[in-house]
Formats: structure tokens, C-alpha cells, sequence
């Protein structure tokens, strides 16, 4: 790194030494070894924010500094549209926020307060924002410090079950993009999702098993591993289908699942699914639901006796256009209940959707912002799981 930012000359050879003993640390080393890093880049604090659970807050690493809200602060701005944004402090300092993320994943936000800051800073806060993005993400899978700091219930024991099998929230190539929420985020029954990318194709699934106790949570982590195993075995999604069917059957005979198992092929737009039992997908174009563009005649959920699929899955199939979203989502959604005791239904829920995705907003931030809608509708209660899954195909041009 040149020494042309603020405050002085950057001794590289202690930086480099400084990020491979952060690689090195436990979390709870990382604040102490972040803010170590603040004289080196040539700025006064760096600071080190995580997303809770519910996206709803900026938690920051270290105690004694608040939270931040992400739908009312400049750090949270950063966060929703992952941009760099730069605030003044009362002390005459500017306080510029960068997103954390790990690929498509949004991760929290860096703080980084100086004097002053200019184009060279800014390259320099960049690239210290990549490389702790990289740190978190190696840590936070054999370690819980992060997982308390982004909880801020107790998770009952079928949710614990549950978010062991679930992937990151989301995944992304150059031309589309797979996005989940989950809710009751501490309370889940039996939802699930999971995407992945192979090559040029991108696997999405939704579940959702029989009940809200552990046995459904049970059932949905047996569908889930059958699913994984099937894929990776590089079977058709028909096979796919009939492996979580003989895998409920066998370990779990009184149980059964809803659920979609789709494909995006990722050059050509072309999706395909099979639907078991569960409510059609939702086709969103040109910032309209278009109205049972994907609906098919609909077939048992998995587990069911074999008798009455006695013929493989029906593999369906539509291509997209370029910008077109897909919504995969669970019953808990249309069926819960609003103010007054009346059912949130499919129009309500179609309505939140448009309005959600409206003016381009990113599919992760329009997810979440859905989801918060769908909660604010219902006073943050919920009866049952509400799970969404929402893909974009936007190709490159």
C-alpha cells in the first residue's frame, strides 16, 4: 500500500502481519485486532458490525457501542444497498460504512472514522472490508461468539435443529441469484430452504414438513439431507423427489413434506421444478405478480404412501425473461392472520410483493424488507413458519 492516505506512511509489512494473526485469532481476539489495524490503514477507529438474525440491527463486535438499526441509519444504508456511505460525527470526523460480504451474502457493516478521507483511503477501507468479510466467514462456523452476538433470543430447539442444515441466506453467479428469509426466525417448525450453484445451474428448494414440533423439524432434515445427497449424485429432480420419498418412508413413516424442487439453468433462462403438495411458484415480472403463470396440476408431498404417486414426478418447465424474479413460499405466509383475526390470504401477500420489489431493489434487501412487511402485518406473531425463496435471472448483457 502507498503511504498517501491520511496519517502518514503505511507500514506494510505490519499490516500483512497484523491480518495473518487476525486469521489466526479466536473471535473474541477479532475487536482488539481490528482496532489495531486503524493507525496501520492511516485512519483513528475501525469498528466491526454483524447483521442480526432477523436483519433488523447492526450489532457491533465489541461492548459499549449500540446497535444500529438497518432501516434507519447511514451504516444500515450501507448495508441495504451495499454501497459505501460516509457520515460526519459531532467531533469533526467522518465516519465512512462499507458492507461485509462473502460473495452475495450480506455479512454487517466496517466503520471506519478518520480526519479526513480521499480516494486513496477509500481503496484502502475496501480492501479491509473484503479481507475481514473473509475472516468472519472462516471463523464463524467453528466458533458460537458470533452466534450470540447476532442472537438476540434463545432459539427453541427444532430452529436450532433446523439452521444446522441451512445454507448461507445468499447465493449468486454472474446471472442469477437465490435469496431466503425465515420466519419465525427462534421458533421454527418444519421450514426449510436450500440453493446451491453447479456450473450453470442453480438449485433452489423449499420444505415444509407436517406439524411445528421437533418430529417436523426431523422430518424436514431427513428431506433435506436425501435432497443434498440426490443432487450431488447428479440425479434429475423427479429422482430427487422420489429419494426424499423413500427416505421419509423409511425413517419417518408417519411424516411427510411439501415441498418445490426447482432448477434455473443460469445461461438460458429456462426454469424447472417439481411441486409436491405446496403452494405454486410466483412469477414476478416487469414489477407485477402475473397470475398462475406457474401454476400446475399439483401432486402428494413427499413421504406420502407410494400408492398414490405410483408413476415418477411431473417435471415442469418455463422460461423466464431476463430481470424475471421466481417467489417460492411456504403456507405459513398466505395463511396466517392479520388484525382482526382475518387470514393475510394471496392477494394481501401479492400486493406486499410488488411493493417490496419495486424500483430494482436487490433481491436480498427486497426479501427482507417482504419479510419485515409480512411481521409489521401481524404484529411480529406468527402461527406457523414463513419461508421465501426468491431467484432472479438477470444475465449479463
Amino acid at each position: 500500500m502507498a503511504a498517501d492516505g491520511p496519517g502518514g506512511g503505511i507500514d506494510e509489512q505490519m499490516l500483512e502481519e497484523l491480518l495473518a494473526e487476525a486469521h489466526e485469532a479466536s473471535p473474541t481476539d477479532l475487536p482488539v485486532l481490528v482496532s489495531r489495524l486503524a493507525p496501520l490503514v492511516g485512519v483513528e477507529r475501525v469498528d466491526l458490525y454483524l447483521v442480526d438474525l432477523q436483519q433488523r440491527l447492526l450489532v457491533p463486535l465489541v461492548d459499549g457501542l449500540p446497535p444500529l438499526d438497518i432501516d434507519s441509519t447511514m451504516a444500515g444504508r450501507a448495508y441495504r444497498t451495499l454501497g459505501l456511505r460516509m457520515e460526519e460525527t459531532r467531533h469533526e470526523r467522518l465516519v465512512t460504512w462499507l458492507p461485509l460480504v462473502d460473495g452475495a451474502e450480506r455479512l454487517g457493516v466496517l466503520g471506519v472514522t478518520a480526519v479526513d478521507v480521499d480516494t486513496a483511503l477509500r481503496r484502502r477501507c475496501r480492501i479491509l472490508a473484503s479481507l475481514l468479510s473473509m475472516v468472519v466467514v472462516s471463523k464463524r462456523e467453528y466458533s458460537e461468539d458470533f452466534a450470540r452476538r447476532t442472537r438476540l433470543e434463545t432459539m427453541r430447539l427444532p430452529a436450532e435443529l433446523l439452521r444446522a442444515f441451512l445454507p448461507p441466506r445468499t447465493i449468486a453467479n454472474r446471472h442469477a441469484t437465490s435469496t431466503a428469509v425465515l420466519e419465525p426466525a427462534y421458533r421454527l417448525g418444519g421450514d426449510a430452504f436450500d440453493h446451491s450453484l453447479t456450473g450453470s445451474t442453480l438449485h433452489a428448494v423449499i420444505l415444509d414438513a407436517m406439524g411445528h414440533d421437533l418430529s417436523a423439524g426431523l422430518a424436514t432434515a431427513v428431506a433435506m439431507a436425501a435432497c443434498r445427497s440426490a443432487r450431488r449424485a447428479d440425479a434429475d429432480l423427479p429422482e430427487m423427489v422420489g429419494t426424499i420419498d423413500r427416505a421419509l418412508a423409511r425413517w419417518l413413516p408417519e411424516q411427510y413434506c411439501t415441498g418445490i424442487l426447482a432448477r434455473l439453468d443460469t445461461d438460458e433462462g429456462i426454469l424447472r421444478w417439481c411441486n409436491c403438495g405446496h403452494p405454486p411458484p410466483l412469477l414476478i415480472r416487469d414489477e407485477r405478480v402475473l397470475e398462475e403463470a406457474l401454476e400446475r396440476t399439483p401432486e402428494p408431498p413427499m413421504g406420502m404412501p407410494s400408492e398414490l404417486f405410483a408413476s415418477p414426478r411431473t417435471l415442469h418447465e418455463e422460461r423466464l425473461r431476463p430481470g424475471d424474479r421466481v417467489l417460492l413460499y411456504t403456507d405459513g405466509v398466505t395463511e396466517s392472520r392479520i388484525v382482526g383475526d382475518v387470514e393475510f390470504g394471496l392477494e394481501r401477500f401479492t400486493d406486499t410483493i410488488i411493493r417490496a420489489t419495486a424500483a430494482g431493489t436487490m433481491p436480498a434487501e427486497a426479501l427482507r424488507q417482504l419479510i419485515h412487511s409480512l411481521l409489521a402485518r401481524q404484529r411480529d406473531v406468527l402461527r406457523d413458519d414463513a419461508t421465501l425463496v426468491l431467484v432472479e435471472w438477470k444475465p449479463e448483457r
